[in-house]
């Protein structure tokens, strides 16, 4: 089995200020003590509510934030042990695609720069060289050499999007974080773009993480998907066995709320009660019993151990006998 990307015992606590010289007032738990492995080639879709700590994993994986603990590991490689400058030689294979591409490019810069910015920064060729590849790759996500000369606010939504994909090829990566690519667009364009990265996926052999809300999306373009709650990794499957077999209470409830595109089709919905647990006080055991149907007296004390229910499925609950 080829893994490219292993994360183990991944943590990132944030701390909280009471005021500028009143000390601290505790640590926001973003990220919690989570393992997982991506394979060379795969998607593997990460799905949960917002504040669960999804993007702060990423940006934590591309060392865009350092983490409190744990290991990275890219290509056998602890990226953590690295200094700037091998760093610097890895960004090159490790890139993200942002969530808003209203936000994400510079208004300052034309589309030219902002695609070519990583051949000047890591000196990969002639100006000439560059311009062609930039055109190249404007081309693969369905641009033209006409629109180099343009700023961003010139772009559409989704153009904007296609141009960020075009930054994040440029280099020519092994691995994508995608995070939310496709949140920020119109549904119609949504498709566009996740038929292109799976096509891109194809042709240059990448791998992503692709974070998301849209759990119809996350379907459509996973090999593999982890749900996460409360910076926990709650339950990971291959993509169709957590859709067909959800086995976590949490992602029961989630899948229930995906919309079925047939009005005569009964679908029973599982409401969640309560609110979600602060991650400056999370609650003790399972970080989801305050929430839980069927809630344990265990669940309350005992935080569940994260361990295979059946081969390629792995669930953190009480509920499911190991």
């Amino acid at each position: 089995m080829n893994i490219l990307l292993s994360v183990n015992n991944l943590t990132k606590t944030f701390p909280v200020q009471r005021g500028m010289f009143l000390g601290q007032k505790g640590q926001v738990q973003a990220v919690n003590n989570i393992s997982f492995g991506i394979q060379g080639g795969e998607t593997l879709g990460l799905v949960g509510e917002s504040g669960c700590g999804k993007t702060t994993t990423g940006r934590l994986i591309l060392r865009l934030i350092e983490p409190s603990r744990g290991e990275i590991c890219f290509e056998g490689q602890n990226i953590l042990q690295m200094d700037k400058q091998k760093m610097r030689q890895l960004r090159r294979k490790m890139q993200i695609i942002f969530q808003d591409p209203y936000a994400s490019l510079n208004p300052r810069m034309r589309v030219s720069e902002i695609v070519g910015e990583g051949f000047l920064v890591h000196k990969l060729g002639t100006r000439q060289e560059c311009r062609e590849k930039v055109e190249y790759l404007l081309s693969k996500v369905g641009l033209n050499k006409e629109q180099m000369s343009r700023y961003p606010h010139e772009f559409s939504g989704g153009q904007r999007q296609r141009i960020g994909i075009a930054r994040a090829l440029a280099l020519n990566p092994r691995f994508i974080v995608a995070d939310e690519p496709v949140s920020a667009l119109d549904v119609s364009v949504q498709a566009q773009v996740i038929n292109l990265l799976q096509d891109l996926q194809d042709e240059f052999g990448l791998t992503y993480l692709f974070i998301a809300h849209d759990l119809s999306v996350v379907r459509h373009i996973s090999t593999r998907v982890a749900v996460m709650y409360l910076g926990h990794i709650v339950e990971l499957a291959d993509c169709e066995e957590l859709y067909q077999h959800p086995l976590h209470p949490y992602t029961q409830s989630l899948l229930s709320a995906v919309p079925v595109p047939d009005p005569l089709a009964h679908k029973e919905r599982i409401v969640l009660q309560g609110e979600i647990p602060s991650p400056l006080n999370p609650p003790q055991g399972c970080p989801f019993h305050t929430r839980c149907p069927s809630v344990l007296d265990e669940c309350r004390k005992v935080m569940p151990p994260y361990l295979p229910a059946h081969p390629g499925h792995y669930v953190a609950c009480h509920l499911i006998k190991h």
